[in-house]
This record gives structure tokens, sequence and C-alpha cells, in this order.
């Protein structure tokens, strides 16, 4: 099987599963212990904790803390209701943000949609009516890789005084943060675990708790923390920070070859304002559905969420200005570090030829 879904989650890297390995059978099968314990056991985990903290820390710009949640939605959801307070004033997200943020901006009260042009980047004066509470602006979109102007966001929001939340699951261990008030991320989508992520918050950013009770994470966010999850993220973050350079090198090769070999498809967004390791194509006449069932051998993304089992189509292609049907023509193969050459040459032998079969 190739996997070709980068953008979906990464593969664990074995730097972090042995960390994880460490702390669920050892030191000296201790490693099960609450970090939150005061005996000999508990500090000994907690200290694990502590050394991956400052491990993920090393992704972030200086100046701020880190939050360990169960991942960049939980995380998003804390920066967003933890901030509301009483607030009226709208949060203002861009139109191909996250379902984590638009749904969550809904559900907490008056949000407002920043349009993006056909590139999918953010338009240079948002249409609003309101001053913003918060801005939030994804680094690196998920679904066709456009990587924003965070400093346009940046500029908005200290203009009216508003917090800055930036979603860069699909930013982390792959190129330097973008500077924000509030930072979410995900272990999984560079090379962690599952079920764990942090929120960075910048020094003097406040947040009201969402999840009560233990107090844990400095009473911002309470349960018990794993600390074979948090060395695996530590690990992996790491791992990202010393493999950038080369990592993002080695992707450049494959996008190269990628758009060589799908040189007859139609690329959906920017060629150069994005992530090169998320390639997001449509083809006249397409049924991705068929295209799926027949390549079984790679593993990719319609480009449509549609084709995922929601129903609708993408949000993302419909907001850069593709019809439904031009969105339900797409596809979306995301590639990284354990990716090959030979992946992706034998991936779109087989694609293109399902795909040509098709559309013939």
């Amino acid at each position: 099987m190739i996997y070709l879904d980068y953008q979906a989650t990464t593969p664990l890297a074995p730097e972090a599963k042995a960390a994880m390995l460490h702390w669920l059978d050892g030191p000296e099968g201790e490693g099960f212990a609450n970090p939150h314990s005061p005996h000999r056991m508990g500090r000994r985990a907690a200290a694990a904790v502590e050394v991956a903290r400052e491990q993920v820390a090393g992704l972030f710009p200086p100046g701020g803390r880190i939050i360990f949640t169960s991942g960049a939605t939980e995380s998003i959801n804390l920066a967003i209701r933890g901030s509301a307070g009483d607030a009226d004033s709208p949060v203002l997200a861009s139109a191909i943000e996250h379902a984590a943020v638009l749904d969550t901006a809904r559900d907490a009260g008056p949000y407002a949609i920043w349009p993006v042009d056909a590139e999918g980047l953010i338009l240079p004066v948002p249409p609003i009516e309101a001053a913003p509470r918060m801005v939030a602006v994804m680094q690196v979109n998920n679904e066709i890789g456009t990587v924003q102007p965070i400093g346009r966001a940046a500029e908005l929001a200290r203009k009216h005084g508003a917090l800055l939340l930036v979603d860069a699951v699909q930013a982390a261990g792959r190129m330097t943060i973008a500077e924000g008030d509030l930072i979410a991320v995900s272990a999984h989508k560079l090379h962690g675990p599952k079920g764990i992520g942090a929120l960075w918050m910048k020094d003097g950013v406040t947040l009201d708790p969402v999840i009560t009770g233990g107090g844990q994470e400095g009473a911002v966010r309470s349960g018990t923390l794993s600390p074979a999850m948090c060395a695996g993220f530590g690990a992996a973050a790491s791992l990202a920070l010393e493999r950038m350079e080369e990592d993002a090198a080695h992707v450049e090769r494959l996008w190269q070859a990628a758009r060589d070999l799908f040189s007859d498809w139609t690329l959906n967004s920017s060629a150069q304002d994005r992530w090169h390791g998320n390639l997001n194509l449509r083809r006249d006449g397409l049924d991705v559905n068929r295209l799926m069932s027949e390549v079984r051998d790679v593993a990719f993304s319609a480009g449509s969420a549609c084709a995922s089992g929601s129903g609708r189509t993408s949000h993302v292609l419909k907001a850069i200005g593709l019809s439904d049907v031009e969105a339900r023509n797409s596809i979306r193969l995301g590639f990284g570090r354990y990716t090959s050459l030979d992946d992706i040459e034998t991936a779109a032998a087989a694609i293109n030829r399902a795909a040509r079969e098709q559309t013939a």
C-alpha cells in the first residue's frame, strides 16, 4: 500500500514510538505512573512531561507557554471558547478554515468570514461590519496547501485589539510557525502519536478553562496527561526541527516529480504560495469515488469532502471559485518524509491509468 494522505495523518516516526515505549514499559516498569502524583514514580513521569513540553515549545516562537491537549480540535475550542468571556464581538475566520474553527466560531457566538481569492489567499481587506475580538487564519490549508499571509491577519488583529488564532496543524514541523497570540497543533500531523496536541499561549494571554476538573495544565485544561503520549510528541517535534530543511528538500523533489507525472491535470490553488507536500488536482469528467475504488493500493483523498462521507461539496474548493462539479472532480495527494520517488511514480501510473479510462 502506498500512503499519500499526509494531510490526514503522518506515519509515526520510529523515534517517537521508541520514546513512547520507554514510558509504557519503563523505566524499571514504572512508566505507567500518574505525572500529577507527588511520589517518586509520579515525579519521574512529570519530569518526562516537562522534557516533552520543552521539545514541543521549540516549534513555536519565543515568549509563550505550551498547554497539552488531546489535539488541535480541542486546542481551537479552548482558544475560541476560553477567550469569549461575555464579549459580543465576532470571531473573524477565513473562508477556508478547518471545521474545528468554523463550527466552533459559529457555536460560540457571532462570527464573520474573511473571503479568499482564487488561490486561497485571504483578501487584502475583509468586509467586516464590527470589530472582531479574534482573527482566526490557518497558516497552511489542509485541503489545498495554501500558505496564508499571516502578517496580514496579524496587522488586522492589532488594529482592532483582537487576538490572533493561528491553526498551524499543517505547518508545524514543516516550516517556521507564524507568530500569533494562540497557536494550535496536533502531534500526529508531524509524525507523532494521535490523541495529543498543544495550544501555545503568548505571554500575557489568559483563557477561561473549557474542561474543568483537577486543574492540571496550569488550571487551563484539566485531565491526567499521558507521559508516553507527551514523550512521543516531544520526540517527534524535536526530530522535525532537526530534519526540517532535509524534509523540505525531499518534499520539493517529490513535488516536481508529481507535477510532471500529473501534467495534464489542473492544479487547484496556487503553485507557489503553498506547501508542496499537498497536491490538489482535478480532471474533467472524473468520478472520484470510482477512482478511489479502482486504485485500491494507493491511499489518497478526494479533493471534495462530499466523497469522504459528509455529503457536502468542500467549502474550501467552493471558496476559491470551483463549481460543485469541479470540486467533485478533484483529488488530494499528500506526501512527506517517508514517501519515496518510486511511491510517487507507481501511484501516478495507477491513478492516471484509471482516470484516463474513465475520461477517455
